[in-house]
């Protein structure tokens, strides 16, 4: 299924599965029709006792019924994770983009993270004041969202404990980034981190370790790999980070991005005010972000 965060107009937010005929079923309304009680959030819903069993029946009883059923069309998108209260990111683990900026092949995964407040959705503006940064890069990333608690996990269990994947943009200040020498400031600017469409749980997946995986600015395809080049593997990071802290439900994981990024392109092509960048994941879909100074 296709989890995402959903809004209509009004000023309240609700969580829908997304379905393949463009329509989308508002799944506390649907839930309440069939007696079973969903949350407005998806980190919330991913705190439930069976959650995917709820979901599939609210999605039933709405297909049968037409209640909560609403057109694709007539509601705009949020994050599909509008809080999570991690969003962990893994550094060079493509081979090819280590490489490209000269840097060795790490032994072990190298971890940083962004600030929650940096996180935004599909069709949301990446905003920034250009008198802060003038190298405003993209960075094509799958995502795996943490579904269950997770604490010093074996690496043959990790996969247990992943709600499901989407498509993320870890956008990066690279003067900040470089210029502090550690990353947190860089990749933490409000609107830094795009993800979505949606959260698609791993049995719509298939071998997400074999995707591909691509961006686009202004019309232009810039990066263009597979998931399957990962130097560490979702379950490697997984069981990875659970042995140093503990991952929660609606934690974001940002995988690594592949080779062609802006900074170490000839010559450098970074983001301007304007301009239109695509990130799309194999089975996943598309995520797409205006950009604008402010």
């Amino acid at each position: 299924m296709r989890i995402g965060q959903f809004h209509d107009g009004g000023a309240s937010t609700w969580m829908g599965v997304a379905r393949s005929d463009g329509t989308v079923v508002n799944l506390p309304v649907a839930g309440g029709a069939a007696g079973v009680e969903l949350p407005a959030r998806t980190r919330d819903l991913l705190e439930e006792w069976a959650w995917r069993r709820k979901v599939e029946l609210a999605v039933d009883h709405a297909v049968e019924t037409g209640t909560g059923l609403v057109d694709a069309e007539s509601v705009s998108r949020g994050p599909p994770v509008a809080e999570p209260r991690k969003v962990v990111c893994v550094g060079l683990n493509y081979r090819d983009h280590a490489e490209e900026g000269d840097n060795p092949i790490p032994d072990e995964p190298v971890l940083f993270s962004k600030f929650p407040t940096s996180v935004n959705g599909p069709g949301g503006t990446i905003a920034w004041d250009p008198d802060l940064t003038e190298t405003v890069d993209y960075e094509a990333e799958l995502v795996a969202v943490i579904g269950t608690e997770a604490r010093e996990v074996d690496v043959d269990e990790a996969e247990e404990y992943v709600a499901g994947y989407t498509v993320g943009n870890d956008v990066s200040a690279r003067d900040i980034q470089h210029g502090d020498g550690q990353w947190v400031r860089g990749k933490s600017l409000d609107t830094f981190a795009p993800i979505g469409p949606d959260v698609v749980t791993p049995d719509e997946v298939g071998d997400v370790e074999d995707l591909g995986i691509w961006t686009e600015v202004n019309g232009e395809r810039l990066q263009d790999s597979s998931t399957g080049e990962l130097i560490f593997g979702i379950d490697e990071l997984v069981s990875f980070c659970s042995r140093a802290f503990t991952l929660q439900p609606g934690d974001l994981l940002f995988t690594g991005t592949p080779p062609g990024v802006g900074v170490y392109r000839e010559p450098p092509v970074l983001l301007e005010d304007g301009d239109t960048v695509t990130v799309g994941i194999e089975g996943l879909g598309e995520l797409t972000n205006g950009c604008r100074y402010r």
